[in-house]
C-alpha cells in the first residue's frame, strides 16, 4: 500500500480501481440521479396545477377582492405548472443525488474525512430546504403584503403566473444558497484557506456584505433585503462555531496538526 506525503496510507479502494472503472462508476451514478429525477417528476406532474395553486397562495391571499392572477401568454397555463413540477422534482431528488455522490467519493476518503464529509452533505440538504421554507412561510407574506399595499389606488393587480413563478424560484434559490453559509464557512476553515479567528476579525465586513447581497438578490424593498441579510449573518456566526469544532475533529485525527483554541 502506497504512502502519502504525510505518512498516511491511501484508501485501498482509491488504489485498486483504475480510471476506466472510475468513469463507469461515475456514469452509473449519474444515470441513477437522472432516473431519480424522472421518477419524482412522474409522481409530481399529475399534481402540478394543485402545486402551483399552493405556491401562489401567499400572493393570491393578499390580492384585493375580485382580483386574481392571469396568464398573458397562450402557453403559460401549461408551461408554468410543468416548469414548477420539474423544479420540485429536482428538489425532491436531492437526497438521492447526494447519496449517489457520497457513494462515489466515499471510497477515496480517509476515516476522519468520512466522519466530516457525510454530515456536511446531509446538513447542506437540510439547510437548503430550510432556506426555501423560510422564504415561503416568512418572507413571502411580508414581501407580497408590502407590494400589494404600496401600489397606487385604482390600479388593478393582476400578476402573471409565469412572472410570479420566476420570482419565487429566484427567491427560493437565493435563500437556499444563503442558508448554505455555515457549510461554506466550515469548508473554508477545514481547507486552511482561513481560520475562525480571521473570520471573526472580519465580522464588520461580512455584515456589510450580507446586506449588499440581500440588496442584489431580493426585490428593492427593505423588508426582503433585511430578511435575507440577517439570517446570513446569523448563519455565518454558526459556521464559525462549527468550523472550530470541525478543526478540533481533524486535529484529533491528526495529532501533528494543532487545533484552534
Amino acid at each position: 500500500m502506497t504512502q502519502q506525503p504525510d505518512g498516511q496510507q491511501s484508501p485501498p479502494e482509491q488504489q485498486e480501481m483504475p480510471l476506466v472503472e472510475h468513469l463507469l462508476e461515475l456514469r452509473n451514478r449519474l444515470l441513477k440521479m437522472v432516473l431519480a429525477v424522472i421518477v419524482c417528476f412522474a409522481a409530481i406532474y399529475p399534481f402540478a396545477n394543485d402545486l402551483y395553486l399552493w405556491l401562489s397562495e401567499p400572493l393570491r391571499a393578499l390580492l384585493p377582492e375580485g382580483q386574481t392572477m392571469i396568464a398573458t401568454d397562450v402557453t403559460s397555463p401549461f408551461f408554468a405548472p410543468l416548469k414548477l413540477a420539474l423544479v420540485v422534482s429536482l428538489f425532491a431528488a436531492i437526497p438521492v443525488v447526494l447519496y449517489q455522490l457520497w457513494s462515489f467519493i466515499a471510497p477515496g476518503l480517509y476515516a476522519h474525512e468520512k466522519r466530516l464529509a457525510f454530515p456536511l452533505l446531509f446538513t447542506s440538504v437540510i439547510l437548503f430546504y430550510a432556506g426555501a421554507a423560510f422564504a415561503y412561510f416568512v418572507v413571502f407574506p411580508l414581501v407580497f403584503g408590502f407590494f400589494t399595499a404600496i401600489g397606487p389606488e385604482g390600479i388593478l393587480e393582476l400578476p402573471d403566473i409565469s412572472s410570479y413563478l420566476d420570482f419565487v424560484l429566484k427567491m427560493f434559490f437565493a435563500f437556499g444558497v444563503a442558508f448554505e453559509i455555515p457549510i461554506a464557512t466550515v469548508l473554508l476553515i477545514l481547507t486552511g484557506i482561513t481560520t475562525p479567528q480571521d473570520l471573526a476579525a472580519k465580522r464588520p465586513y461580512v455584515v456589510v456584505a450580507c446586506f449588499v447581497i440581500g440588496m442584489l438578490l431580493t426585490p428593492p424593498d427593505i423588508i426582503s433585503q433585511t430578511m435575507l441579510a440577517v439570517p446570513m449573518w446569523i448563519l455565518f456566526e454558526i459556521g464559525i462555531i462549527f468550523g472550530r469544532l470541525a478543526r478540533r475533529e481533524v486535529a484529533d485525527a491528526n495529532p501533528d496538526e494543532p487545533a484552534d483554541e
